[in-house]
């Protein structure tokens, strides 16, 4: 189904071949996502790109964070256009009022500073954004990680919140020029397969190996022609769980409809390589060849055929239920019990939702599947979250949502809670199936630290179809005999005209924030200190630390705009007591600010010099160790958390993704990283001291001779890097933070 080429491929005149008469450093500049880069580009230079987005996209977890760091940072108005959808924390149970006050403090901020304010339950973000931001050869930047608009020639890029408040600075983002890898589309898809099989197999083919990490997928080839716009939409939005920076795709007749049926048909132009392109690696997908798919838990790369899943799906099941032992010392997962005596599997549950999954043709088509059937009355249940209000109308009115209510499903508002634990929570070892983005441990809203816990396994709509039609019986779309119905898309944004604030170029200086009692500012934060003495709170020795496991998704979405709050849910689900030993830290170094230094401070220091010189001009602090944190969400919060809990270091092999490590940089937390082959036996408990770190820093030096004090008082050497630092992030770390960098630049 997919092939993976290691080294440098041309494409000429729309070909992949192994050699041409052009350099390769020529022909790389003949790639779509070169062109788009360098029209976005303020540095000059070809490989130190400095971007400067054409609008941007937050939602209501990120966007009060965001508003007011930038306001902190002088913030007058918005200088370009900036969405902000409210599709994450819209359950407003959770919390008392807290959820709605941050509503209404972001139609207040696009009021007062000239926003797009996108009600609860319209749209959920990334169709918003494909609906009415994109443009053929445009960027858009959002602070969230699935933000992929590449088959609508935009390249989007998902940031922590931080990289968003430099762009309503006027200031730019700034990376060294992205490998880009050809993705060379060949056939065409049979009956049954939809989006979410092509992207499990990339994702299953790719995420592992860091094939394509931090570079940028370029989608071409004959297969394209064969692909409806949601299906290409419903791929490229998955591309970020290969970790790629970025995507985009050629354009054709079928983006120029998709703009036409939105009313922006000025916003559409072809876009395609030129006659020779270079690229870095190359992936090659036979659409024709693509089976029915299923991502088991805990990671979307965890893929299976259906067909092989249902054959070893004993065996498998057992191994998600040896990890989530591995995982959660509290909760027994069951998973195998799912498994009958036919060796049929069952489900508990079916979603489809989402930026993947509630869009207009996989939610018809899953319609054609369940057309005078039904769901069942046993546990099995389906509901269905259609991705904007424009896309449920149309539903209603082609009789989709009929045929879906028919069946037993139930039709559920824009949200995008099932994708990260805050809609559908199942029951106790419940296997949920799920047409969203990703099935993390907590995805589905469970707490292991409670003793609760079950498994989100993700298939597309069209299998899960199948699987409702079957009774909850895991089956594959491409086993059934079923007519799809052709239906072309009818866009209305009259409905977006009664609701939607637009206020780009707008702003109204009189107007004033609307600050509900759970909207609060940042605490202080100091600047780098001459020495650096950490204390290990967490050590996690996965293979991979996501985001979900350091600031946990689903029910914390209500204190995304309480700084102090929200950092108490830090590592809760896989650390539980890294928040005690965190602030038992920081009030050492908040005692050693006023003089008073504790008997543990004096116990470390003295290990490595005079404690009582040292303890002048050494900051103190907790650090997380992880063999390789950050894979997943875009969320700020999983490195602010750490910080407003005084925590100043990572020390890790590798960042899974750029985002994250931008994170921890933009909150003044050192990014060390240590070489693949330097053990780290050490424990909580333990610390590490890097004398002379601001110096360092100043001097760009890369590599920091630590010292790690054991509990026993034991002194061990340690070699720690921080590789490939920006000015601006070496200033950023050396200020404490990006409002301290910003505060300082405005004195």
């Amino acid at each position: 189904m997919i092939k993976l080429t290691q080294h440098g491929t041309y494409l000429v005149d729309g070909k992949p071949v192994a050699t041409a008469s052009v350099s390769p450093e020529e022909a790389r500049k003949n790639t779509i996502a070169a062109g788009i880069l360098q029209a976005h580009n303020q540095s000059g230079d070809d490989d130190a790109l400095r971007i400067r987005f054409d609008a941007l996209v937050s939602h209501d977890i990120t966007y009060v964070g965001i508003i007011q760091t930038a306001r902190a940072s002088g913030l007058k108005e918005f200088p370009l256009p900036y969405a902000m959808t409210n599709c994450h924390n819209s359950l407003c149970a959770v919390g008392g009022t807290i959820n709605e006050d941050d509503h209404v403090f972001g139609l207040s901020a696009a009021k007062k500073y000239g926003g797009i304010y996108v009600p609860a339950n319209q749209s959920v973000i990334h169709s918003y954004a494909r609906e009415e931001l994109t443009r053929c050869g445009g960027m858009i930047l959002g602070s969230d990680s699935h933000t992929r608009y590449g088959a609508l020639g935009t390249m989007g890029v998902g940031e922590g919140g931080p990289e968003l408040v430099k762009q309503l600075l006027k200031n730019t983002y700034d990376i060294k020029r992205p490998e880009v890898v050809l993705v060379y589309l060949t056939g065409t898809p049979k009956r049954g397969i939809g989006p979410h099989d092509v992207a499990l197999a990339l994702v299953g083919a790719t995420f592992e190996s860091g094939f394509v990490k931090n570079k940028v997928l370029e989608f071409v080839g004959p297969g394209l022609k064969s692909l409806p716009m949601d299906f290409r939409n419903g791929v490229d939005v998955m591309t970020t769980e290969t970790t790629c920076l970025s995507s985009i795709w050629a354009t054709d007749e079928v983006v120029k409809a998709h703009y036409e049926a939105h009313g922006r048909a000025d916003s559409y132009r072809e876009l395609a390589p030129g006659n020779v392109a270079y690229y870095d690696a190359m992936i090659e997908i036979d659409l024709s060849k693509m089976a029915s798919m299923i991502a088991l838990p805990f990671h979307p790369s965890n893929v299976y055929t259906i067909h092989y899943f249902n054959a070893h799906a004993r065996e498998l099941l057992q191994k998600v239920e040896e990890e989530a032992a591995a995982k959660f010392k509290k909760a027994k997962l069951d998973l195998v019990s799912k498994v009958r005596a036919d060796g049929t599997v069952m489900a508990d549950q079916g979603i489809i939702a989402g930026c993947a999954g509630g869009m207009f043709d996989s939610i018809s088509e899953a319609a054609d599947i369940l057309r005078d059937g039904s769901t069942g009355n046993g546990y099995f249940s389906l509901s269905v979250y259609p991705t904007s209000v424009p896309v449920s109308l149309e539903l209603t009115r082609v009789g989709v949502t009929a045929d879906l209510l028919s069946a037993g499903a139930v039709i559920k508002p824009s949200f995008c809670g099932p994708c990260f634990g805050a809609g559908d929570v199942p029951a106790n070892n419940g296997l949920s199936l799920r047409h969203t983005t990703r099935n993390f441990p907590n995805r589905e809203g469970a707490k292991p630290g409670e003793g609760q816990l079950s498994g989100v396994a993700l298939m597309d709509a069209r299998s899960i179809a199948a699987t409702a039609a079957n009774g909850g019986v895991i089956t594959a779309a491409t086993d059934l005999d079923y007519d799809v119905t052709p239906r072309t898309y009818h866009f209305d944004k009259s409905v977006y005209e009664k609701r939607v604030y637009y206020g780009f170029g707008k702003a109204d200086p009189s107007v004033d924030l609307i600050l509900g009692p759970n909207i609060t500012d940042w605490p202080k934060q100091y600047e780098l200190a001459d020495n650096l003495l950490v204390e290990l709170a967490a050590v996690i020795r996965d293979p991979v630390t996501t985001t979900d496991e350091l600031i946990p998704s689903g029910e914390t979405s209500s204190y995304r705009s309480n700084p102090l709050r929200l950092s108490e849910f830090a590592l809760s689900r896989r650390c539980p007591d890294y928040v005690g030993r965190s602030k038992a830290v920081a009030a050492d170094e908040a005692a050693r600010r006023e003089g008073n230094v504790s008997d543990k401070l004096k116990f470390a220091l003295s290990a490595v010099g005079d404690a009582e010189e040292l303890a002048k001009n050494t900051q103190f602090g907790s650090c997380v160790f992880a063999n390789r944190p950050g894979d997943g969400s875009a969320r700020e919060q999983a490195a602010s958390c750490q910080k407003v809990l005084g925590g100043f270091a990572n020390i890790c092999y590798e960042f899974a993704t750029k985002r994250y490590r931008s994170n921890c940089i933009n909150w003044g937390i050192l990014p060390f990283t240590l070489d693949e082959n330097e053990p780290f036996p050490y424990e909580v408990g333990d610390f590490v001291f890097v004398e002379g770190i601001r110096a360092a820093i100043l001097a760009n030096k890369e590599t920091f001779n630590g010292k790690v004090v054991k509990q026993d008082g034991s002194v061990h050497d340690v070699t720690l890097y921080v590789k490939g630092l920006t000015a601006d992030e070496k200033e950023i770390i050396l200020e404490g933070c990006l409002m301290n960098y910003y505060a300082a630049q405005n004195k």
